[in-house]
């Protein structure tokens, strides 16, 4: 609280407001303080200047307040009220009474916070309904927003256009290469976005000369967007134009990514299906890709931007840093997706149904499943058909011993991916540091990594096991009270990236997992 500014400090009184207020929350963004009441809701423009945003003077801080309003009543005109001032009177600090100006805030009305699009991707609360209307919405406004010679040179790769703003996205992301981005991907998606444009110059042009860019929306990202009474899109893109302006694509690959980014590519391709009907714009697919990738890599940079800010608390810094890293890697995959070989990780407790989902991802993408249990036995010198019942964690699976297998399956998926061939790995994976190993081991030699995590009820694991004692047809050794050992002592996979890690329920039928697993897979490859 101390080292707020003194303005901050005293909007969070109660007493500061012109309407009764029982108690106020502070949310903070890079740019911005954002004060929620119990009916209305200020946002303070920070003073900041990152060069792309310049927030620097109270007189551009009254501008974009205006401009926000303005620009947003576009497609939420009920929830952008207008500009307040902030009024300082003897130390007192207050929306509107006596005293002298020091701040602006732009006043908005309270939507329920519990049907943020984000919050309720979280909950699965999004349906196929709701983001085909967020598209038809879009198309609508498309066909209605500003378009001018001034506007259309955003479209163009040279001078001020997207060139500019894609190009401009590496620059000020360098620093934080070794922080929360490898060079080698901070490489690779540079690579990738030079080259798309200077290899798709034409189209560029051509979207200019259509007619499609236009004065947009900007930032069309889920934590943006109320699923309420109606869909509201709330806080366009004021403070700069040239983020503003721009191909229409640019607003449908901004949510389309963020719905990838939270493990929902179906409802990210029903959502971009839609806008094609509602827009007849074919030609516009031709970028989806290149949009989503830049877009990754702008969220990414603002998370880094969020690093620098000395006020952040360490949970809110930790993060941003891993919503960067994220970010950064959701971006390389749009740049290579389908054009490099697949590490499919399985994960989950024995008799979850790993094995079963590992044979089948092994078949359908042509990739080599290497099992662990094979080579724990292979390592030990254990005849595979040999069964033993050794106390958890003793005998062959000791620590040592599953360090040194789960070792030799990295060794032999590297080289194995080397050769171009896709691998699934199929064992338990129980551990953080053995997933986060794995997720090494596919950047190492830049293949597309996903994790199934398989989970299955104890009644089903029970039956699973039993039958699998019994035949003694399988190398695996476990049991139920090895299952039970193993519940005990799981690390969830809290680690991963939600669009590489899906968690598969197999108890009732593995069948209809496999299903929605491949089909999850085969819309976000």
């Amino acid at each position: 609280m101390a080292d707020l500014p003194e303005f901050v400090q005293g909007l969070l009184k109660p007493v500061a407001y012109p309407h009764p207020v029982s108690h106020v929350e502070l949310v903070q963004t890079h740019i911005s303080y954002v004060f929620i009441t119990d009916s209305f809701v200020y946002k303070v423009k920070k003073q900041v200047d990152f060069g792309f945003v310049n927030f620097s003077t109270l007189e551009k801080r009254r501008y974009f307040c205006s401009q926000e309003v303005e620009l947003n009543k576009r497609l939420s005109p009920d929830v952008y009220l207008g500009v307040e001032e902030i009024r300082e009177n003897n130390g007192t600090f207050s929306i509107g009474g006596a005293g002298t100006t020091v701040e602006y805030a732009v006043k908005m009305r309270l939507l329920p916070r519990d049907r943020i699009m984000s919050a309720m991707l979280a909950r699965n609360e999004v349906t196929q309904n709701h983001v085909e209307d967020i598209a038809s919405i879009l198309a609508k406004f498309h066909v209605k927003a500003a378009t001018s010679p001034e506007i259309s040179a955003f479209g163009k790769l040279d001078g001020l256009g997207v060139g500019r703003n894609v190009l401009e996205n590496f620059e000020q992301t360098e620093k934080y290469i070794g922080k929360t981005i490898s060079r080698a991907r901070w490489r690779r998606v540079k690579e990738y976005a030079q080259g798309f444009m200077d290899n798709n110059r034409n189209l560029f042009e051509h979207r200019v000369n259509s007619g499609k860019i236009r004065d947009c929306h900007g930032d069309t990202h889920s934590a943006q967007i109320f699923l309420a009474d109606k869909v509201y899109i709330l806080d366009c893109i004021e403070f700069n134009d040239r983020f503003r302006y721009g191909d229409v694509i640019n607003d449908v690959a901004f949510l389309a990514m963020d719905l990838d980014y939270s493990g929902r590519p179906d409802l990210s391709a029903a959502f971009v299906s839609k806008y094609e009907r509602d827009s007849v714009d074919l030609e516009g697919l031709r970028l989806l890709d290149f949009y989503k990738c830049y877009l990754g890599f702008v969220r990414a940079k603002v998370s880094n931007f969020q690093l620098d800010d000395p006020h952040l608390g360490d949970k809110e810094r930790a993060a941003a840093a891993k919503n960067a890293e994220d970010y950064f890697d959701l971006a390389e995959h749009y740049a290579y997706r389908s054009k490099r070989p697949l590490m499919i990780v399985m994960s989950g407790l024995s008799g979850s149904g790993k094995s079963s989902v590992a044979r089948r991802l092994g078949a359908t993408f042509n990739a080599k499943v290497i099992l662990s249990d094979i080579l724990r036995k292979t390592l030990a010198g254990v005849p595979l058909t040999e069964h033993r019942t050794e106390q958890f964690g003793g005998g062959i699976y000791t620590p040592e011993m599953t360090k040194r297998t789960y070792d030799e399956m990295y060794r032999q998926a590297k080289e194995e991916i080397s050769t171009g061939r896709s691998v699934v790995l199929d064992a338990a994976f129980l551990r953080r540091d053995e997933r986060l190993q794995a997720r090494k081991s596919a950047d190492d030699v830049n293949a597309e990594f996903y994790m199934i995590e398989c989970v299955c009820s104890d009644d089903e694991v029970r039956r699973r096991l039993d039958r699998r004692v019994r035949s003694g047809s399988s190398p695996s050794d476990a049991t139920f009270d090895t299952y039970q050992m193993q519940k005990k002592n799981a690390e969830p996979v809290i680690e991963m990236p939600r669009f590489r890690h899906i968690l598969a329920d197999t108890t009732v039928s593995t069948q209809s997992a496999l299903e929605k697993i491949e089909a999850r897979l085969k819309e976000f490859i």
